[in-house]
C-alpha cells in the first residue's frame, strides 16, 4: 500500500531509518511525503534522495502557521519553480480553519483573505507546474477552495482527512475530488459514515502522522503501517475483503499521483 499523506520530515531521523527498513515486511510500498515550508521542502528532498522511489515528495506551504513573508514566499515558489521535476505535488497547501477558531475562541480577530491569496498563488503554481495538489481544507473552507480549484481548472485535488458539509461534499464528487481517511476511521462515527458514501474510486488512506490516533491506536507512534488497518475498515464498510480494499485504494493514488 501507499500511505497518501505523511509529514515524514517531522519524525525523529533515526525513527525514520528504522520505519522505512520495515515497511516492505509491513506491506507498505511508499508514502506521499507532504512538507510545511522550505525548511521543509529541503529537508523532505532530502528524505527522496535518500530513500528514492519509496518516499515520493510533496511540496507546499502549510496553512496553520503564520504567514510568509514576502521574501520567503519568493524563495519557496522559487525553490519549487526549480524543483518541477522531483515531486510528485503541491501541499500540503489550504485553509488555517484550526487557527481561525482557536482565534476567535480567545475572542480574537483572524483575516482569513491572505491566506486565501497564499492558496490562490499555490494553486496557480500548480497549475502551471500540472501537479495534483494536496489539501488542508475542512468545513466551509473546502467550499472557498472549490471556488479556487474551478477558477485554476484544477481536476487533481486531493482534500485529506476531509470534514464538511453535505454542500461540500456533494461538490467535490462531482468534480472527482479525492479524499484520504486516516486510522480514525476505526472508531469515529462520522467518518465511517462519510466513507460509506464518497465514491470508492475517489478514496486514499493516510496516517498523517506523525499525528497521534486514539482508539485501538492510543499509545502508539503512528505508523505508515497503520493505512492497512484503514483500508481492512473501510473495505468492510464496503463488502470488500482487506486484500480487496487494499488493492482498491492502492490502485486509487497510484493513478492520482501517476506514481
Amino acid at each position: 500500500m501507499i500511505d497518501a499523506h505523511i509529514h515524514l520530515e517531522q519524525y525523529d531521523w533515526e525513527a525514520i531509518d528504522h520505519m522505512l527498513k520495515e515497511l516492505p515486511e509491513k506491506g507498505i510500498e511508499a508514502l506521499l511525503a507532504v512538507s510545511m515550508n522550505l525548511e521543509s521542502c529541503i529537508r523532505t528532498e532530502k528524505l527522496a534522495a535518500k530513500y528514492p522511489g519509496i518516499v515520493r515528495p510533496a511540496y507546499g506551504f502549510h496553512p496553520e502557521q503564520p504567514l510568509p513573508k514576502a521574501d520567503e514566499l519568493k524563495a519557496l515558489l522559487e525553490w519549487m519553480e526549480y524543483s518541477a521535476g522531483d515531486f510528485a505535488a503541491v501541499g500540503e497547501i489550504g485553509l488555517p480553519y484550526y487557527s481561525r477558531t482557536e482565534a476567535f475562541e480567545r475572542g480574537e480577530d483572524f483575516d482569513t483573505e491572505p491566506y486565501i491569496d497564499l492558496l490562490d498563488t499555490m494553486l496557480g503554481l500548480a497549475s502551471r507546474l500540472a501537479k495534483p495538489v494536496v489539501l488542508h481544507a475542512v468545513y466551509e473552507d473546502a467550499l472557498i477552495v472549490c471556488d479556487l480549484l474551478e477558477k485554476h481548472e484544477i481536476q487533481r485535488a486531493h482534500f485529506h482527512w476531509f470534514k464538511g458539509p453535505e454542500e461540500a461534499i456533494l461538490r467535490m464528487i462531482a468534480n472527482g475530488y479525492y479524499i484520504s481517511f486516516t486510522p480514525d476511521i476505526l472508531y469515529e462515527a462520522e467518518i465511517q459514515e462519510l466513507a460509506m458514501r464518497y465514491p470508492p474510486e475517489l478514496v486514499m488512506a493516510e496516517t498523517d502522522g506523525p499525528w497521534p490516533f486514539e482508539g485501538p491506536f492510543a499509545g502508539h507512534s503512528t505508523h505508515p503501517s497503520m493505512i492497512r488497518d484503514v483500508a481492512a475498515t473501510w473495505g468492510a464498510l464496503h463488502g470488500y475483503s482487506p486484500s480487496k480494499a487494499e488493492e482498491i485504494l492502492t490502485a486509487n493514488t497510484v493513478k492520482f499521483f501517476t506514481l
